[in-house]
């Protein structure tokens, strides 16, 4: 079986730690993937740019704009990863997002965002086995 290498993007103007690494860590269904959650070890990110190049899914929560996350939306897409895009309701998208992707999925609260994740995992994985 292939693991997939799925790395979670996001501001770092979220709540990052409470509303998406914890319910990802405590959710059974991700033990089988290798999450990439670039601010669980260290405030500060250490990912090269060569390490895009490695992962096999970029999600980004854009819920919050961020430099840095436009910065890694770019080399994910000029990598060719494919990049799925989640935020929540009623939040506004940066337009620049969109002309990395067009995969964009609203969420309204944390289980539903989980979810969605959820179905972005299942749906690579499978695309990955054909």
């Amino acid at each position: 079986m292939i693991i997939l290498k799925i790395y979670i993007a996001h501001s770092k103007r979220m709540d990052y730690i409470n509303n998406l690494y914890k319910p990802l860590r405590n959710d059974l269904f991700f033990k089988e993937y290798e999450l990439i959650l670039p601010h669980e070890k260290s405030e500060n990110s250490s990912n090269n740019r060569d390490f895009y190049k490695s992962i096999d899914v970029f999600i980004a929560d854009c819920s919050e704009k961020g430099t840095g996350l436009g910065i890694e939306l770019g080399w994910a897409y000029d990598d060719n990863k494919p990049i799925y895009c989640i935020y929540e309701s009623g939040k506004r998208i940066n337009n620049s997002i969109k002309a990395v992707t067009n995969n964009f999925y609203e969420y309204t609260n944390i289980n539903e965002m989980i979810e969605i994740i959820k179905k972005i995992v299942e749906k690579e994985t499978k695309q990955g086995s054909d």
